[in-house]
């Protein structure tokens, strides 16, 4: 339960709930993790500690519960989308946003004309609407690992898209 309610408090913040909602969560989260807990027991080979094992379960629970969640209370739309917020997003002056304009109307129409369908609502969820990774999993029935790649290969595609217009470097190439 412990477990539970820290990590409830770490995450909760973010997704604007409080009080008796976090500690409701908290008590499911850990007792459906003590539910997967005693049904895997038999698997647990003792290579770490067993609180080590035990804790993977009860913050997966958490993420799942937080991810259905914010599903029952969306505060976004995923199909919205807020260019205008994204420049603030890197805490920059409003000189520097100014001369960022341009980067990122540049972005908005490579986002618009170089991804597939899947990759740019994977990226404007993710990136525009701040949408958790969890939340999107269980919307799009998809896995956490298939939307990292999916985002990962968005962002390659932009990237490209930026260094061959001119508002990259080259050196930039490298990074993910």
């Amino acid at each position: 339960m412990r477990i539970a309610r820290r990590e409830v408090a770490r995450r909760g913040p973010r997704l604007r709930f409080t009080g008796p909602e976090l500690d409701d969560l908290a008590y499911q989260a850990a007792a459906d993790a003590l539910v997967a807990i005693t049904g895997k027991i038999g698997q647990f080979r003792g290579e770490s500690r067993f609180t080590t094992w035990a804790y993977k379960f009860v913050i997966f629970e958490v993420s799942a519960k937080i991810g259905r969640h914010f599903w029952r209370h969306p505060a976004v739309q995923l199909d919205a989308e807020d260019w205008s917020g994204l420049p603030g997003r890197f805490a920059a002056d409003p000189a520097r946003q100014a001369e960022w304009a341009d980067l990122f109307a540049a972005l908005r129409r490579a986002v618009d004309s170089d991804l597939t369908p899947k990759q740019r609502e994977v990226f404007v969820a993710i990136v525009l609407n701040d949408v958790p990774l969890d939340t999107l999993v269980i919307q799009l029935g998809s896995t956490r690992n298939a939307i990292y790649q999916v985002l990962f290969d968005a962002r390659r595609k932009l990237r490209a898209a930026l260094i061959a217009n001119g508002y990259l470097g080259d050196d930039t190439a490298g990074r993910s």
